[in-house]
């Protein structure tokens, strides 16, 4: 008998995936993509809108999982390209320092991060794109927010799971927002 060797290392079928997220904290990035002026002031926030499994519409940050034997920094690229398009030239750090580590829980309240399908950890980067930017994959649009639009109520209600605190919080972090 000859022994096979896994080659697609990292994926999981939808099945197994459920199975894991039921047993498992799965590790996630979340990407807050920002265009700065030529000072490295944050100018604008850019949020997708997406529609979810429910049929709801809300708008969301560049966010997914970090797959078995990737880096990190492989991981943010792969989702910002996914995500924002292959010409949104993200400017992601040789050695990326999250400004917040969010945890995700399956039971709402626990933390301020609600994913009702999961445990969930997720390092969370503020990303310079200096490109062009296109909504790709389940993403309906892109929209460019300055900062003080994103920290609005109108904006903040409109993103779910707690993202919209993890927005304010990497708006704090730049110095955007008290």
């Amino acid at each position: 008998m000859t022994e096979m060797t896994e080659t697609a290392a990292g994926w999981l079928s939808p099945e197994e995936l459920s199975l894991m997220r039921e047993r498992l904290p799965i590790l996630y990035v979340d990407a807050v993509p920002v265009r700065a002026d030529e000072n490295g002031v944050v100018t604008h926030v850019g949020l997708l809108l997406r529609i979810g499994a429910d049929g709801t519409v809300s708008r969301a940050l560049v966010s997914g999982r970090v797959l078995y034997g990737e880096r990190v920094r492989d991981a943010l690229l792969r989702h910002l390209e996914k995500d924002l398009g292959p010409v949104a030239l993200p400017r992601v750090p040789l050695s990326p320092q999250p400004f917040t580590i969010a945890e995700y829980f399956p039971t709402p309240g626990v933390t301020p991060y609600h994913d009702p399908r999961q445990h969930a950890v997720s390092l969370a980067y503020i990303v310079p794109v200096a490109g062009d930017c296109a909504p790709r994959q389940d993403a309906l649009d892109l929209e460019w927010f300055t900062p003080e639009e994103a920290a609005s109520p109108m904006v903040q209600q409109e993103m779910t799971g707690g993202q919209g605190t993890l927005l304010k919080q990497a708006l704090a972090y730049v110095g955007r927002i008290v």
